[in-house]
């Protein structure tokens, strides 16, 4: 009797003893992260609504490449589409050209002030298909189901409860819907950013894999990033 009662109790609490050791948290740490490590990787500060500027520096076109990123994804007309930490949009109003006449982009942000941004942004470019979505550290606010990509733009590395992120970002997947990681590349070390600003491809795959995201294909044709396409199962 007591090892039956011993073997329930332990299945009930396994998702709460899961929970409590899927972070860990080190005195000793690079300054640029936040002390807390997720499958090995620490994961770094986030870059506030007063660093806007640097998201639209002029010379991020020529570092980053953005349209022809924009063209690697294979967008569609019509195509449902979320930008993970929006920001001031400069990702979304390229996607948004994408999937016009009938199509929408989420442009998802826990900071209030850079929706603010966003609007402002794709109103004087006059783009009505971005949506601003107001989403939490684990949570993107998406509807079900609904959502033919997402892409995160140097984004994800910074997320605090990256596993329950990406399980909400999982569940406002349609069924065979993609998530595109663009990360600076960490086995590049001219790549000039600090060490917990980057990703390994290995580490993303490693991540994705954790909340049944299968890999489906690396990109390396940008300059400094990986772009590293993952897909929900369609079953």
């Amino acid at each position: 009797m007591f090892s039956r009662l011993l073997i329930l109790t332990l299945v009930l609490c396994a998702p709460i003893f899961a929970a409590e050791t899927r972070y860990e948290t080190r005195a000793q740490h690079d300054p640029n992260g936040i002390g807390k490590f997720y499958m090995g990787r620490e994961i770094a500060h986030v870059m506030g609504h007063q660093g806007a500027d640097w998201l639209e520096r002029p010379e991020r076109a020529e570092e980053e490449k953005p349209d022809k990123m924009i063209d690697l994804l294979g967008l569609k007309p019509g195509q449902m589409v979320a930008d993970i930490g929006a920001g001031t949009g400069y990702i979304s109003w390229r996607m948004a050209q994408k999937i016009t006449p009938n199509g929408k982009v989420y442009g998802v942000d826990i900071q209030q002030e850079m929706l603010d941004l966003l609007a402002k942004n794709m109103k004087e470019r006059g783009i009505t298909k971005v949506v601003g979505v107001l989403g939490t550290e684990t949570d993107p606010k998406l509807p079900p189901s609904s959502t033919d990509l997402v892409i995160m733009v140097d984004v994800y590395h910074e997320f605090s409860e990256p596993y329950e992120m990406m399980t909400n970002i999982v569940n406002a997947l349609k069924p065979g819907g993609r998530v595109a990681f663009v990360e600076y590349r960490a086995e590049d070390p001219d790549v000039p950013i600090k060490l917990v600003h980057k990703m390994s491809e290995a580490q993303v795959k490693k991540e994705a894999a954790a909340v049944g995201l299968e890999w489906e294909k690396t990109i390396g044709d940008l300059p400094r990033q990986h772009l590293i396409l993952v897909r929900k199962p369609s079953k």
